[in-house]
């Protein structure tokens, strides 16, 4: 189940149209209030987030969720598409977003692709990866931070979890967009965002993961192990 969370009627019924008639099962809500009482009752597979709505606007709606621990895959939406509305969005644990107007076909290749990134099977199941003081367990989809538990958004842990595998080798820029954000998405900033993003989280091991001018990011070096 999608939910859409988007007070203009004619938007909320154009993309739950478009969404269900391509086969995604999708619910509409107008209000914060209503999303909050369908949230309770069920978490979907996927948020779409307005960003401009009454009662409570979408980014606090957002850091609400993230705080909560739910790592449910969120695309926002904003009418400003200015940098402040993407970086914010992105910083306080966004996915993706789409700036108004935008067309259906490129949200739905959007909601695609997190989906089907939200419900791959990690290539080594049972696998624990560990690189200086962070661990990722790959079954349970825990990172651990010299032992402290870290809240990770879908991206971010699907981010880590990319240069991780990687055992210490350099992980282009091109790679981490296409494997996590799809082959469409070009904005090379939403990568910078969620490594900030992540560095903060992990907090000193943060540090371990490493910008390679040019290039892209790797984390650790020979010292990485694999358990």
């Amino acid at each position: 189940m999608i939910y859409l969370l988007e007070d203009d009627d004619n938007i909320r019924k154009l993309v739950c149209y478009a969404l269900n008639k391509d086969g995604f099962e999708t619910k509409g809500f107008a209000l914060p209030s209503e999303f909050w009482q369908g949230f309770g009752q069920a978490e979907p597979q996927l948020l779409i987030l307005d960003i401009m709505l009454p009662e409570e606007d979408g980014l606090s709606i957002l850091k609400k969720i993230r705080d909560s621990g739910s790592s449910v895959p969120i695309i926002m939406l904003t009418a400003k598409g200015s940098e402040f509305d993407k970086v914010t969005g992105l910083d306080s644990g966004a996915d993706d977003y789409l700036a108004k107007p935008f067309g259906m076909t490129e949200l739905s290749a959007r909601v695609r692709a997190l989906l089907r990134r939200a419900s791959k099977e990690p290539a080594a199941d049972r696998s624990i990866l560990k690189i200086g003081g962070i661990t990722l367990d790959d079954k349970k989809h825990i990172v651990k931070s010299d032992g402290a538990e870290v809240t990770l958004s879908f991206k971010e842990y699907s981010l880590l979890a990319a240069l991780m595998k990687a055992g210490g080798s350099v992980v282009s820029r091109e790679k981490l967009l296409t494997e996590i954000w799809g082959e469409f998405y070009e904005d090379s900033r939403t990568l910078d965002v969620h490594i900030r993003k992540l560095r903060v989280k992990l907090g000193e091991n943060g540090s371990l993961i490493k910008t390679i001018k040019n290039v892209g990011y790797r984390i650790g070096g020979e010292e990485a192990a694999n358990d």
